[in-house]
């Protein structure tokens, strides 16, 4: 059966696969803007949002939480800069644009990943 499995594995083992993502995460933070393929960015769109939402308490706890699953240039950047400017919104922090273009080795198409 397959149930509780979720998640893409993008063909590398868990370790591996959980520094991929967070990799991501961390060049998504710290230039605004990302460019990759589509499910690569449905992935990390739902864990971005989460860390916008914790930088959003502004708290002591928060902020560690951050450091802990971000580089702290990023951290610190969620925290001091991006998370301020969303404490009015309810979610939705991000946007997936569909590039129209595909990736030339397997097709995978582009999107551009960003906050709003």
């Amino acid at each position: 059966m397959h149930h509780g499995k979720k998640g893409r594995k993008f063909g590398r083992k868990t370790g591996d696969r959980r520094q991929f993502i967070k990799g991501l995460l961390n060049n998504l933070i710290i230039r605004e803007s990302i460019k990759t393929t589509e499910a690569r960015a449905k992935e990390i769109k739902p864990l971005a949002e989460k860390l916008v939402t914790l930088a959003k308490k502004q708290d002591l706890a928060s902020l560690r939480l951050l450091l802990k699953r971000l580089d702290k240039k990023a951290a610190m950047k969620i925290y001091h800069e991006i998370a301020p400017k969303y404490q009015e919104r309810k979610g939705g922090y991000l946007r997936i644009v569909k590039l129209g273009t595909s990736r030339k080795r397997d097709g995978a198409p582009w999107v551009e990943i960003k906050f709003v």
